[in-house]
């Protein structure tokens, strides 16, 4: 989800593809996982972290790129059942369809990605309907995306229980060109919608 300041490219970049940087994951992943070791009910699904089911539903990945969130979770955190889906042929994901179409059970402990922009709300509720409960939805958005009237109802029903806002301007292409704005990891927990959010700087 790019918002860079060469126009809206990530807007009008076909499929909304672009590579999320690995170093802003394992930013996010460190600060998650330290703050959630205290939380009685983050492994409340029975398993450590390395035994849970991750789903990327917007893996991406291709010739020149891993899929970000996938390789990262499997290699740095020891994951074995991590799934991926992609809307396109030529990602890497194991399965090539539109996950908003997209019929699944409610087996994954936790949904990660990086959302296209125009459709992440839409990812955000299918995503909270095939995890299981109680299990966590976690989502790189723009900061602004709070700031939508649009999106009011949204929130009202859907706050996250956390929100990681990146200190740094993240690069999602291979120029290292960085974005105009900031970027943060909502994390929701399904059946656990607060009226507020804990927002933390990282």
């Amino acid at each position: 989800m790019s918002s860079t300041n060469r126009s809206d490219a990530r807007d009008t970049h076909i499929s909304d593809y672009y590579v999320t940087p690995q170093l802003c994951i394992q930013d996010f992943f460190s600060a998650w996982l330290k703050d959630m070791k205290d939380v009685e009910d983050f492994l409340s699904v029975g398993h450590q972290i390395d035994q849970m089911v991750f789903l990327d539903p917007c893996a991406g990945g291709d010739e020149q790129h891993p899929m970000s969130y996938t390789d990262f979770i499997k290699r740095e955190l020891g994951a074995k059942n991590v799934h991926s889906i992609d809307i396109r042929e030529s990602s890497l994901a194991d399965i090539k369809t539109n996950f908003l179409l997209w019929e699944a059970t409610n087996e994954y402990d936790v949904v990660i990605t990086n959302p296209p922009f125009n459709l992440a709300q839409e990812i955000i509720t299918k995503s909270l309907e095939v995890v299981q409960d109680s299990g966590y939805v976690i989502m790189l958005l723009r900061l602004n995306f709070f700031g939508s009237k649009a999106r009011k109802a949204f929130w009202d029903k859907q706050m996250p229980i956390r929100a990681y806002v990146h200190h740094r301007r993240m690069s999602f292409t291979d120029d290292g060109k960085t974005d105009s704005i900031e970027y943060m990891h909502c994390v929701w927990q399904k059946g656990n919608f607060p009226k507020e959010t804990l927002l933390r700087l990282i």
